[in-house]
């Protein structure tokens, strides 16, 4: 079945289509989306249809920056039930943690990972609509969620809160204005993911909403939620090899030392899931090299030292291994619009 999201992941849409000069409506109903939705908050839509929804409101209204101002608009009640419950965290890092356990609560294709390193930590955001071939464009979802994720985080800690940065994984835009007034910052963008990162003291500050009364009350709500998800050994191990690949230090020692594990309980864990260290890290590997060379934007040696090798030959004979091509050679293809630029030997399905 395909993944879900609540309209309420479109609060005030209509108003904002309708101030930039476009119909929203008949753009719902191009989507398949039905406009009556809104009455019920709860309701749910395919989460495919709302991004395609979002580009395409954000291509009528001539604004490549729609995801983020409705981002601008969203309110922490959005969240529906699970706002309450976040409420009611007696810190930052475990509302966080609450909203990522619970994120099929609100939205089935929304994935978020945390990450916390030298006192920094690091909120990954990305969506997987299960689509084979990954045609379902996102670039409006992610201004979107992250933006909403920006707004979250100042509920718990002040509205003059800021990130330490942001980061988007697709290129610059043509006017940067709203989310600079958005975030407060320039964010950074054509980087390795999307997200943002803030300082590990902020997840540890004290949530000043709390009432610890109203804790009982709002765990009874967190039952009717259903299951949290659980963040399995295969999906931390990923995440951990994006974190330590720019540092040369991304070993299975390495990441069985950061998980608090010793590699042989590594090795099984993952044997368990038909996986290896190897295949994980090649699977990232060639995930970031695409979106680095399709960029044009870095130079060979910089998406060496990136992928955690000490030179670019290093590189060549690991992405000809991949590809049956030099990296020149995969780049030259794809810039120049040719289908044929290759597929790595070993991929999964993970976006």
């Amino acid at each position: 079945m395909k993944p879900m999201v609540r309209y309420a992941s479109l609060n005030r849409y209509l108003e904002l289509g309708q101030s930039l000069g476009i119909d929203p409506v008949t753009l719902m109903r191009k989507a398949g989306l039905d406009p009556a939705g809104f009455a019920v908050q709860d309701t749910r839509a395919p989460a495919h249809a709302v991004a395609q929804l979002l580009e395409d409101s954000a291509e009528a209204s001539g604004c490549g920056d729609f995801g983020v101002r409705l981002a601008e608009l969203r309110q922490f009640s959005n969240l529906g039930p699970l706002s309450l419950v976040l409420r009611e965290e007696p810190d930052v890092r475990s509302a966080i943690e609450l909203l990522v356990r619970y994120e099929h609560a609100y939205n089935e294709a929304l994935r978020l990972r945390v990450w916390e390193r030298d006192e920094l930590a690091t909120i990954e955001v990305r969506f997987d609509f299960e689509d084979e071939e990954g045609e379902t464009p996102c670039r409006q979802s992610l201004g979107l969620a992250v933006g909403a994720l920006c707004g979250i985080l100042r509920e718990f800690l002040g509205p003059d809160w800021q990130p330490v940065s942001v980061l988007f994984a697709y290129p610059t835009p043509a006017d940067c204005t709203t989310y600079e007034r958005l975030f407060g910052l320039a964010p950074l963008f054509d980087q390795p993911f999307t997200g943002l990162v803030l300082y590990s003291r902020d997840l540890g500050a004290r949530n000043r909403m709390a009432d610890p009364n109203l804790r009982t009350y709002a765990q009874q709500i967190l039952q009717t939620l259903g299951a949290p998800k659980d963040l399995g050994t295969v999906e931390r191990v990923r995440g951990l090899i994006k974190l330590f690949l720019p540092a040369g230090r991304c070993s299975q020692a390495q990441i069985a030392r950061e998980m608090h594990i010793d590699r042989r309980t590594l090795h099984r864990h993952l044997e368990a899931h038909g996986e290896t260290f190897t295949t994980l890290l090649d699977q990232t590997r060639a995930a970031l090299a695409e979106q680095y060379l399709a960029t044009g934007r870095y130079s060979l040696t910089d998406i060496s030292q990136l992928l955690g090798f000490s030179a670019s030959s290093g590189l060549s004979r690991w992405f000809r291994s991949q590809y049956s091509c030099s990296p020149s050679e995969w780049r030259a293809r794809k810039l120049a619009g040719n289908g044929g630029a290759g597929a790595p030997v070993h991929r999964d399905s993970t976006r």
